[in-house]
C-alpha cells in the first residue's frame, strides 16, 4: 500500500521515469542485494533518461523534418567522395553554437536533403531547437502571414530556433517582397543563431536567382562569411542506386569559408 501511494505521488510530480524504474525494481527478485543509494541512483538515472528522451522527441516533432535521417545512416562506402572526417567537422554541432551557416549545393538527387535533415537531427540530439522548411513552403507561409497580419509573429518564431534549415532554395521563383522577408529573417539570425540552406544552384548564381542586386548582396553577406560549404557534384544518387555503377554522386568538398566575396567565390 505504501509503495502504491509513492507511485501515485511520483506520477503527480510527473516523475514517470522513476515510476517505470521503481515498478521494474519491484519485479526483480535480486534487487535487495543493492543498497539504498544504488537503487536511488538507478531511479534518478531512469528519470533523467526519460526526461531527455521526451525533450528530444519534442524537438524532433517541432523540427518537422522532411525525412528521418541521421548521420549514422550515411553510407561512406558509396563512391561519391564523401569522407567521414568531413562530416565529423559538423557532427559536434559546434558550428551551431558559434552561429555559423552551412550551405549545401549540388544537382538534384545527390543527397542534399538527407544531409540537411541528418545535421538537423544531430542538432536536436545535442539539445538545439531546429526548424526545417522546404523553401517554396517557407515563401508561401511568409506570403500568407503578410496577408493575415501574422508576419511579425512568424518572424519572431523563426528567430528563436537555434538552427533554421531551408531546403531547395531557388527551386521556385519568389517575389521581391518574399526575398526581403528572407533577408529580415537572416538579419535577425545573423550572429545569434545558425542557418543551413540547400540549393541545386551554386552560390555564385544566387544573385541571378534573387534578381535584386541590393537584396542579394545583403542576403549573401549574412550567409557566406564563415560558412561551411558542402559542394556536391555528379549524377543523381537515386539514379546510381537504381543502376549501380561508377560515376554516381561525386565529390563532396567541405571547407570553412572566411570572408568570402558576396558572390560566394
Amino acid at each position: 500500500m505504501l509503495t502504491n501511494q509513492t507511485l501515485e505521488k511520483l506520477r503527480d510530480l510527473r516523475l514517470d521515469g522513476m515510476v517505470e524504474a521503481l515498478e521494474e525494481q519491484r519485479r526483480q527478485s535480486d534487487i535487495s542485494q543493492l543498497d539504498f543509494e544504488a537503487r536511488l541512483g538507478l531511479l534518478v538515472e531512469r528519470q533523467w533518461l526519460w526526461r531527455e528522451n521526451r525533450a528530444l522527441a519534442t524537438r524532433l516533432h517541432g523540427a518537422q523534418f522532411k525525412i528521418a535521417a541521421a548521420l549514422e545512416d550515411i553510407d561512406y562506402r558509396h563512391p561519391r567522395g564523401l569522407k567521414r572526417a568531413q562530416i565529423d567537422q559538423l557532427r559536434t554541432s559546434d558550428w551551431i553554437q558559434k552561429h555559423h551557416s552551412c550551405l549545401v549545393t549540388g544537382p538534384t538527387g545527390c543527397g542534399k536533403t538527407f544531409l540537411a535533415c541528418a545535421l538537423g537531427h544531430q542538432a536536436c540530439r545535442d539539445g538545439f531547437r531546429v526548424r526545417y522548411y522546404y523553401a517554396p513552403k517557407l515563401f508561401r507561409e511568409l506570403q500568407t502571414a503578410q496577408v493575415d497580419g501574422s508576419l511579425m509573429k512568424l518572424l519572431k518564431r523563426l528567430a528563436r530556433v537555434s538552427l533554421l534549415v531551408i531546403d531547395d532554395f531557388g527551386l521556385v521563383a519568389a517575389t521581391g517582397k518574399q526575398y526581403r522577408d528572407l533577408l529580415e529573417i537572416l538579419d535577425d539570425r545573423h550572429g545569434q543563431s545558425a542557418t543551413l540552406i540547400t540549393s541545386q544552384f551554386p552560390v555564385s548564381q544566387w544573385h541571378e536567382l534573387i534578381n535584386d542586386a541590393t537584396v542579394a548582396d545583403a542576403i549573401l553577406d549574412r550567409l557566406v562569411h564563415n560558412a561551411y560549404r558542402l559542394e556536391l557534384k555528379g549524377e543523381s544518387l537515386r539514379k546510381a542506386k537504381a543502376a549501380p555503377g561508377p560515376g554516381s554522386c561525386g565529390n563532396v568538398e567541405l571547407s570553412q569559408q572566411s570572408r568570402h566575396s558576396a558572390d560566394g567565390r
